[in-house]
């Protein structure tokens, strides 16, 4: 556990809302992780991360 605020932002009934962001990262799927500005991926990419220890690194930046 990360202890780590975040915002889950529902995109259901908001396609143009939904469109953007797929144009912004090239995803289709959902969830689409972001650390501030960082785009991190989805949830397999974002394990990928926590298994690194890079997960640690753009948390505590």
């Amino acid at each position: 556990n990360k202890n780590v605020k975040f915002e889950a932002i529902n995109l259901e009934g908001k396609e143009e809302e939904y469109t953007q962001l797929k144009e912004k990262t090239g995803m289709q799927t959902v969830p689409q992780i972001f650390i501030g500005e960082h785009f991190v991926g989805g949830y397999r990419e974002l394990a990928a991360f926590e298994a690194t220890g890079e997960l640690d690194r753009l948390l505590n930046s």
